[in-house]
C-alpha cells in the first residue's frame, strides 16, 4: 500500500471521500493511504453516515489530521474491518506515548472526550475510509480531545507518517500471512 503525507493544507468537506480521488489529485494508483491537515467541515448533504444525517450531526473541526484510504478488491464488511484496524493503529501509537485511549467501535476517546471521527463506505470500484483526528479542540461543537491542544503532540506530520506506515505494514502482513498456510 502506498502512503503520502500531503504538505499543503486541505479542508476536508466530505467530497474527497470519492473513488480515485487520491489517484486524480496525487497520481497514486492502487491501494493507498494519504494524510493531510486542515479544517474539517462536513455538511449533512456530503455525509455518507446516514445515522449522523438522521441525528442532524454535521462534523466540524477547526484543525484536524485526516486520513483517506482507498483499497480495491475489498467488500464493505472487510472495509469496516480495515477501518477498525486503522483506529487500532492510531490507538496503539498514542498508547505507546503513554496516553490512555478508549476505543468504542470506530471512535477513539481520551479523558472521555471524542478524539476522532471515521467512516468506511463502498464505491463501485473500491472501499473508501476517512478518519479524522482532532489537532485543535477549540471551536468543536462537542467536547473533544485533540492531539496538540490536549496531548501535546506537535509533530503531526511525523505522527501521521507513523500511523500510515503501521497501517500499511499491517495490511501487507495480513495478506502475506494468508499465503503461508495450507488449506484443510
Amino acid at each position: 500500500m502506498k502512503t503520502l503525507f500531503i504538505d499543503d493544507e486541505v479542508k476536508y468537506i466530505g467530497s474527497q471521500l470519492a473513488p480515485h480521488w487520491i489517484y486524480k489529485n496525487y497520481k497514486i494508483q492502487g491501494d493507498a493511504i494519504v494524510a493531510f491537515c486542515g479544517e474539517c467541515e462536513v455538511k449533512l448533504t456530503e455525509m455518507v453516515d446516514i445515522e449522523d444525517v438522521i441525528n442532524n450531526e454535521p462534523i466540524y473541526s477547526k484543525y484536524m489530521l485526516s486520513f483517506i484510504t482507498e483499497q480495491f478488491n475489498v467488500d464493505l464488511v472487510e472495509g469496516v474491518f480495515r477501518q477498525r484496524l486503522l483506529m487500532c493503529c492510531i490507538k496503539e501509537a498514542l498508547e505507546n506515548r503513554g496516553f490512555v485511549v478508549k476505543r468504542s467501535g470506530d471512535d477513539l476517546f481520551v479523558n472521555d472526550k471524542k478524539l476522532s471521527v471515521s467512516i468506511a463506505t463502498k464505491s463501485l470500484t473500491s472501499v473508501l475510509i476517512h478518519t479524522g483526528v482532532n489537532i485543535e479542540s477549540e471551536g468543536a461543537p462537542i467536547p473533544v480531545s485533540a492531539l496538540r491542544t490536549d496531548l501535546g503532540i506537535t509533530d503531526i506530520k511525523g505522527f501521521a507518517q507513523e500511523i500510515m506506515k503501521s497501517y500499511s505494514d499491517e495490511i501487507e502482513d495480513i495478506v502475506m500471512a494468508s499465503t503461508k498456510v495450507r488449506g484443510v
